[in-house]
């Protein structure tokens, strides 16, 4: 079958134990057994350590592909880094993040399966020869590549694909060569040099950092995985007769290379380089070849994110693939420049090669002409790649863009996170819904079955109580169950813009103080989510969070009418805790920033409503379950756009709206600092004058908004219905028909719901 190598620089997988045990069907008698001999299952889980090998969405979504593609029975792979330290632990200290190393595998991974029978050099520094033999890249450093398998269990049909994780081991002669005599004893502490390459994910969410350290980890990866696929398919029985296979007509037949973001993009000039300098391939032949095989998933439209190496890092430590790049480029040129003649701008726009003080690599351009296909992971998202970011080479071959909205794995994120949900659905229409999600479709039938609203209600309130004892045995706090859990967890980030939720915070609090007799809906809104370490905004936006809280929370006029909860440490395991417990679900970027979410999906499938702007997937889960079972407020990407032209003027906002001039004013007086007035001076001085979010702009739209939350919330009934109507909606949000898309569209493979026999019965 044709293989799909799925690269990226992050697998954010979170535990095993139970998805294992889910997947196998083993749950209940792993439970029962482990039951008779005095044990509980849920103290054994909780043991196990997140593996943390990831910041957010980008990763958590290959966890889910790698999922899906087992489950629809695909001969697929995950290439990636095994990180010594994943994402950081958070702590929160006097309010302020504190950053603790991971070190996850202090206890070993019983999941890993080290194999260094396969383990293979990966080339950094030299230069290169030109002879009239060919291009050879010498006087290399080595670097040797360990790989780590993980299995991945489809769910009950017996597949069980590979997850292979890289890690650097430095050679035996490693700085012991002839020209280093004296000093044993500091070459082979440099060996640490070597293996740091893969010490530490870095830690940005959307922001690139143009580190050395970050390429060598992206040029270990793919040189390993190419390596590793070109094994496998010149020892594979099918395709050409040749006995050591060095026909590569039939590689893209064979092979299919996915690029989870720009990340990975060395693959396309490495591929190049094997094809080219070692199995002696003519050019164009290996540019047909290579084209064919790649394809692109572009994750962000925000310009910091965009990588852009420079040249001089390049000629250092890939001169090889320098060269290639430059000749890639200049017949990318030559092309555009023959269908444009004189658009001398056109050429600028679209060159790999960006010119100025500092020459750097575009990658994301590298990927585009590199790829036979390129893909958004939602419909707005898409569209904003043809329209904005790629306009030129959508220009140049709109065929090659497509859209794959992304979806979630059902299983993790329903079956083993609330398994509560899970049966009252089963009740109802039994078991297809696991491995087929739209056939939640069907509980459309019961929106007015008053049983079913019932067992979905107290489902729901079983959850929230169960994560409040969680909250409170973790971290001392009182909560009041019944009160509406509002939430609000992802990465923090100015675009995502969790100052709104505060400012919304701060304006129900002012409201309560201002008439405490009067009744309110009770909520507990809880924010959480980890700062890069040097986003600086970003962690004074977990203080004045943390602030806030301790204002209200001791505030006896309040009472538990509200509380602020800043979540700490958030990661896949507390996700798998906190989302089947919410109520609201907060979706609030500013329009035309979120490519996707996924986190919105998780929400919608266990039975919360949504506030949320036009933005990322958010637009097509309101269509899928109508405008009407929807919060949604504010600007369009249009309505930004329009404003972009007229210039944001945040003054006419505070100006205009005394509510929002109240928060301001308490945030910069110190009212939630009194130990540090100036505290928040820097977030105000951002809101108020340099925003490119355009918080304010949002505002009023979104208190109004939050209004109707309170009067649907009073009426539990309509709001359970809503709720169902949701829940109802939400399979296309399934990664397996995401994945599905995938391999019909880009990977020209055909998924396959059969069950293969058990490894105990003889196969035909």
């Amino acid at each position: 079958p044709q293989r799909i190598y799925y690269l990226s620089l992050e697998f954010y997988m979170g535990r095993t134990l139970q998805n294992t045990m889910v997947n196998l069907g083993l749950q209940n008698a792993c439970d029962e057994a482990i039951y008779q001999l005095g044990l509980d299952l849920e103290e054994l889980e909780e043991i196990e350590e997140d593996a943390g090998l990831g910041n957010g969405g980008l990763g958590r979504l290959a966890a889910c592909f790698l999922d899906s593609m087992a489950t629809l029975g695909l001969a697929a792979y995950g290439y990636g880094i095994r990180y010594e330290f994943g994402i950081f632990n958070q702590k929160i200290v006097d309010g302020w993040q504190v950053e603790e190393a991971d070190d996850w595998l202090r206890y070993g991974n019983p999941w890993e399966k080290a194999r260094p029978e396969y383990m293979l050099p990966v080339h950094f520094y030299g230069r290169v020869d030109h002879t009239p033999e060919g291009v050879k890249w010498i006087d290399t450093q080595v670097v040797l590549a360990m790989p780590y398998d993980t299995p991945v269990p489809g769910y009950k049909n017996n597949t069980v694909n590979t997850m292979r994780l890289w890690s650097a081991k430095a050679p035996n002669d490693f700085n012991l060569q002839e020209f280093n005599v004296g000093d044993y004893i500091q070459a082979v502490l440099d060996r640490n040099l070597a293996e740091n390459i893969s010490r530490v994910l870095y830690p940005n969410d959307n922001f690139f950092e143009g580190k050395e350290l970050r390429l060598k980890q992206e040029y270990f990866v793919v040189a390993a995985t190419l390596q590793d696929i070109i094994r496998r398919f010149k020892s594979s029985k099918f395709g050409c007769r040749d006995p050591v296979r060095t026909c590569f007509e039939t590689f893209p037949d064979k092979v299919a290379i996915q690029l989870n973001d720009t990340h990975p993009a060395l693959s396309i000039p490495e591929l190049m380089r094997i094809l080219v300098d070692v199995e002696k391939v003519d050019w164009d032949k290996a540019w047909e070849i290579t084209k064919r095989t790649c394809a692109y998933t572009n994750h962000t439209v925000l310009p910091e994110a965009l990588e852009r190496w420079p040249v001089s890092m390049f000629e250092k430590l890939l001169p090889r693939h320098l060269e290639i790049i430059y000749a890639l480029n200049q017949r990318h040129l030559d092309h555009v420049a023959a269908l444009y003649p004189g658009d001398i701008d056109r050429l600028r726009r679209m060159s790999v090669i960006e010119e100025g003080d500092c020459k750097r690599i575009n990658m994301a351009h590298l990927c585009v002409i590199g790829s036979h296909a390129v893909n958004g992971v939602a419909r707005i998202h898409s569209d904003i790649v043809k329209n904005s970011v790629f306009k030129d080479f959508y220009e140049l071959e709109p065929e090659k863009f497509q859209n794959k909205t992304n979806g979630i794995t059902p299983r993790r994120w329903l079956l083993l996170c609330n398994p509560g949900l899970a049966d009252v659905i089963a009740e109802k229409i039994g078991e297809g819904f696991i491995t087929d999600l739209s056939q939640l479709k069907k509980l459309l039938n019961f929106v007015n079955n008053e049983t079913f609203i019932r067992d979905v209600a107290k489902v729901k309130q079983e959850n929230k109580l169960k994560f409040s004892a969680y909250l409170e045995e973790q971290y001392k706090v009182k909560i009041n169950p019944s009160s509406m859990f509002d939430v609000q967890v992802k990465r923090i980030h100015e675009y995502k813009r969790q100052l709104l939720n505060c400012l919304h915070a701060i304006t129900l609090y002012n409201r309560i103080r201002s008439d405490p007799s009067k009744s309110f809906v009770p909520r507990t809104i809880m924010i959480g989510g980890k700062a890069a370490p040097g986003y600086h905004m970003a962690k004074m936006i977990i203080k004045l969070i943390t602030s806030i809280g301790e204002v209200v929370n001791s505030d006896p006029y309040v009472g538990d009418r509200l509380k602020v909860i800043f979540l700490e440490n958030y990661r896949v395991s507390l996700a798998e805790k906190a989302i089947p417990a919410a109520d609201l679900s907060q979706q609030i970027s500013t329009a035309g920033t979120e490519a996707s979410g996924t986190g919105n999906m998780k929400f919608m499938l266990n039975g919360a409503l949504t506030i949320g702007t036009m933005d990322g997937a958010n637009v097509e889960m309101a269509e899928e379950a109508g405008e009407e079972n929807f919060f949604i407020f504010g600007m369009r990407v249009e309505d930004v756009e329009a404003l972009d032209r007229r210039g944001y003027n945040a003054q006419e906002y505070y100006d205009r709206l005394p509510e929002l001039r109240q928060a301001i004013d308490q945030i910069s007086s110190g009212f939630f600092s009194p130990r540090d007035p100036g505290c928040f001076r820097d977030v105000v001085n951002m809101l108020m004058y340099h925003d490119r979010f355009k918080v304010f702009a949002d505002y009023e739209a979104y208190i109004k908004c939050q209004g109707q939350v309170d009067q649907l919330f009073m009426d539990p009934r309509e709001w359970t219905k809503k709720v169902i109507r949701n829940i109802a909606c939400s399979g296309k949000f399934s990664s397996d028909r995401t994945i599905t898309e995938y391999a019909r569209e880009i990977w020209g493979v055909e998924p396959s719901a059969t069950q293969i026999p058990p490894p105990n019965l003889p196969r035909e």
